[in-house]
């Protein structure tokens, strides 16, 4: 019985939200542009922190990358590795776009951490901070689902036991599912026709083995990975082929806090520990 009651409290802990369900669909940023979602979670984080800023001033100073579609097929996944933004252009985007009045602290969740993710949001965002999720959409795809083509922000408007609900597009998913979004190495899945469609004869695959500051290049071996889909081109039909090229991803998975600068919520955030990993 003792039990049964711990269980509720904790449960009644886990519910918090920024905005109903209806304020959100009223308040939400639909995506702003092209790879843009990291500007449009800034945008809303703003305006949940009370200060309106315009999606072109967001997407500004967050520095949003875009993907290189014309460019040859090396340059093209080297766009491809940062198209969009990483959490630490959203602390500075959100920073810069606010005057300083907004600070973020990212907490990574790979490798998997000892949290309760539901609770731990609750605390946060009963306290006044707003998070955003930054995920890798392809991790945990069903089998004989479509992966999805990239990683994605998206700002959490409120929590509730099993229960996590975001905004672009406006969605709720159980805290499962969000784990494994957000328990993944930084790697991005690029489809086979993406892949192809730029291949040359004339095109320099070694370059993508050779990158100066990144040596995942070549411990996932693209240009091998790349070398074995364009031999397959020649195998019968009804062989089976790689789907996807694995390439490192610019991004990290986990979720941003962000707050009131000048709030003594912001040295607490600023000077928690991060989220321990699970021992092994």
């Amino acid at each position: 019985m003792e039990r049964e009651e711990e269980e509720e409290e904790e449960e009644e802990g886990a519910a918090a939200m920024l905005w109903s369900i209806q304020e959100a669909v009223e308040k939400q940023t639909l995506q702003i542009g092209a790879s843009a979602c990291g500007a449009t979670a800034v945008v809303d984080v703003l305006r949940a922190l009370g200060l309106d800023v315009a999606p072109e001033e967001a997407d500004r100073c967050v520095q949003t990358r875009l993907r290189r579609s014309e460019a040859p097929l090396p340059d093209y996944l080297l766009s491809r590795s940062e198209a969009g933004a990483t959490h630490a252009q959203l602390i500075s985007g959100a920073q810069q776009a606010s005057g300083g009045k907004v600070t973020g602290r990212f907490f990574h969740l790979h490798p998997p951490r000892k949290v309760r993710l539901v609770p731990w949001l609750a605390r946060w965002i009963r306290r006044g901070a707003v998070p955003v999720a930054t995920m890798n959409m392809q991790a945990g795809v069903p089998e004989g689902e479509e992966v999805p083509d990239a990683w994605h922000h998206q700002l959490i408007f409120g929590v509730a036991p099993n229960a996590v609900f975001m905004t672009n597009p406006l969605d709720v998913v159980s805290e499962e599912e969000l784990l494994r979004r957000l328990c993944s190495d930084s790697v991005l899945l690029v489809r086979r026709d993406d892949v192809l469609q730029r291949f040359t004869p004339d095109c320099s695959l070694s370059s993508l083995s050779r990158h100066p500051s990144d040596q995942r290049w070549r411990l996932l071996d693209v240009e091998g990975q790349v070398k074995t889909m364009i031999q397959e081109e020649d195998q019968e039909e009804d062989q089976p082929k790689k789907s996807h090229v694995c390439i490192p991803a610019a991004y990290s998975a986990g979720v941003t806090l962000f707050v009131l600068h000048e709030s003594e919520l912001s040295q607490e955030l600023l000077s928690a520990p991060d989220l321990p990993i699970i021992s092994t």
